[in-house]
Order: structure tokens, then C-alpha cells, then sequence
């Protein structure tokens, strides 16, 4: 019987609307738990998943079934809805995002840029640092439409 294999892994990173910093202390284990649960539940699952006041950056296994617009879209809807559940009645993502590729041999790395989010964005913030990433990975972005 033939067998489809993939190993596709990807770096997503989105912002809070209008970067609010609506993202605390508080609620922010609990929404990265109730992402890792919407990212394995489309078989998607994430290796890490870390957030600031105002983004979020995911690294994750891409589904072979899923398109990567599929993936952000279903996991920012339903974190978006948990989230006003949770008492943040203000609280929306921003419309777009940003999907890296990643391959297995820089996965260490993404994910230890990753975790030192907090440390990172005491020196960087979430604009300069999106620049920074679509200029890596070749991505041209309008500034027009970037922001939301």
C-alpha cells in the first residue's frame, strides 16, 4: 500500500491587533495550552510555543493534509473566541501572520529563539523583529498592510 510521508516544519508568528499587550502573565500558560490542544487536534502538533505582551511565535509539525493559511487561520479563530471567554473582551489577533519553513537540523535553534522571547523583546520590539525575519527569509512585505 503506498504511504505519503512528510516532515514539514514551520515557524508562525502573529500579533495581537494593533499589538495591544492583552497577552499577561496570567492567561498566557493557559492560551499556550489551549493552542497546543488546537494545533494537535488538526495534526499539527507544536514543539514550543511562547508569547510576549503583544505576539505569539509557534514552531510546529505541519500537517501533510493542511495548508499552512488553514493551520493559523483555525488556531487564531478559536484562541481568539477562548481568549474573551477567559475576560479579555478587547481581544483579537491581528489579520495576517508570518509562516517560516524551518529544517529538522535548525530546529534547535528556532526553538531556543523562541523561548528567550521574553529576554529578546526587552531589546527588540515586534515590528523590527518581523522585518527582521522576512528579510531572512527573503519574504517581501508591505508596510502598508503589514500592521494591522
Amino acid at each position: 500500500m503506498p504511504q505519503s510521508l512528510a516532515n514539514i516544519l514551520i515557524h508562525a508568528i502573529w500579533s495581537t491587533k494593533e499589538r495591544r499587550p492583552l497577552i499577561t502573565e496570567n492567561v498566557r500558560p493557559d492560551l499556550h495550552g489551549y493552542m497546543a490542544g488546537i494545533f494537535k487536534s488538526l495534526e499539527s502538533p507544536a514543539l514550543i510555543i511562547n508569547s510576549v505582551s503583544d505576539h505569539v511565535h509557534v514552531l510546529c509539525h505541519l500537517s501533510k493534509n493542511l495548508a499552512a493559511c488553514k493551520l493559523v487561520e483555525e488556531v487564531k479563530k478559536s484562541s481568539s473566541k477562548w481568549m474573551k471567554m477567559k475576560d479579555v473582551p478587547l481581544f483579537a489577533w491581528q489579520n495576517g501572520y508570518g509562516v517560516f519553513s524551518v529544517s529538522e537540523s535548525n530546529a534547535p535553534a528556532v526553538r531556543k529563539y523562541i523561548e528567550g522571547q521574553p529576554a529578546h523583546h526587552q531589546k527588540v520590539d515586534f515590528k523590527d523583529e518581523f522585518r527582521a525575519f522576512c528579510k531572512r527569509h527573503n519574504v517581501p512585505i508591505d508596510e502598508k498592510y503589514v500592521w494591522d
